[in-house]
């Protein structure tokens, strides 16, 4: 029975592993389409200055025209284009930040100020990795040792529980 603990106990560490190395992986998926999403809005915003400055305006003045203007299709394109702005400002802005923690701190990074339709995008295209990185390969351990560990303290407890109902049934009364 003790046998059949520890080998059960290993597959679950081993699940364990494998699941919390996807936390670094999903980040890393995630710092790649935060890049891309980045470079995009760049492209965009880059056109719209380039269009702005075509006709003498600045890209805050092209955008302040817009939005007051009274046609309601123009003016909602002025306020994309804002959201645009201020959207590019915090993704570069998260980004470094990014670039600048450590290992585990992206993660907690990602998970506390990520963009949201970034972060759900990763989430439907996510391919999972055993990634080989030192954050990798130390999330991994970490599951495996979680989940090994507890499975066989959980069968200790279980176990020693077991002996006393045994010891009590089994004592003269």
């Amino acid at each position: 029975m003790s046998r059949i603990i520890r080998i059960i106990a290993f597959g679950l560490g081993l699940c364990g592993g494998i699941v919390a190395s996807q936390g670094p992986e999903f980040a890393q998926q995630y710092r790649q389409r935060l890049g891309g999403t980045i470079d995009e809005l760049q492209r965009v915003i880059a056109r719209f200055d380039a269009d702005a400055r075509a006709s003498g305006e600045t890209l805050e003045s092209a955008i302040t025209r817009l939005r007051s203007n009274t046609d309601t299709f123009v003016s909602r394109q002025g306020a994309a284009m804002q959201a645009n702005v201020e959207r590019l400002g915090r993704l570069e802005a998260h980004r470094e930040a990014m670039m600048q923690a450590g290992p585990f701190a992206r993660i907690t990074l990602m998970v506390r100020d990520g963009d949201r339709d970034v972060m759900e995008a990763v989430y439907r295209d996510f391919e999972p990795a055993l990634p080989v990185t030192e954050e990798g390969i130390l999330s991994s351990a970490i599951g495996f040792v979680a989940l090994w560990g507890g499975a066989l303290l959980l069968a200790g407890f279980i176990r020693s529980l077991w002996r006393r109902r045994t010891l009590r049934t089994a004592a003269p009364q």
